[in-house]
């Protein structure tokens, strides 16, 4: 009888301390949870790094075989003008400015706009 007690005893410490290792040891459940949580995280990151680079690789696809991006890239960064083309520059009063004045929807960009030609 005194060894099946002390048989017994040693089961109920041993179950006791795998207890402990799964719930506060190293690789506990918390610290798995943890872990999962961060993959999860990175793998949203991931893809959208991947779409980041999928768009970025589609640009230098088109800008080394494209002339037309090329051409919008001068015009836009550049202000690059074709020659006998005339360029317009749009300025918006401020003061009528539809973004600066929400309560006012009808005002357009065309009664908010001036157009000064420039050549070159």
């Amino acid at each position: 009888m005194r060894a099946l007690r002390w048989v017994l005893l040693g089961l109920v410490l041993l179950l006791g301390w795998l207890q402990y290792r799964l719930w506060f040891g190293i690789g506990s459940a918390g610290e798995v949870a943890a872990l999962e949580s961060q993959v999860e995280h990175q793998r949203r990151e991931n893809g959208g790094l991947q779409e980041r680079n999928a768009a970025l690789v589609a640009e230098v696809r088109d800008l080394k075989e494209g002339v037309a991006a090329v051409e919008e890239r001068a015009r836009s960064e550049l202000g690059m003008i074709k020659p006998g083309e005339v360029f317009y520059r749009v300025v918006e009063d401020p003061a009528r400015n539809p973004a600066a004045n929400p309560a006012d929807p009808g005002a357009g960009a065309s009664e908010t706009s001036t157009a000064e030609p420039e050549r070159d």
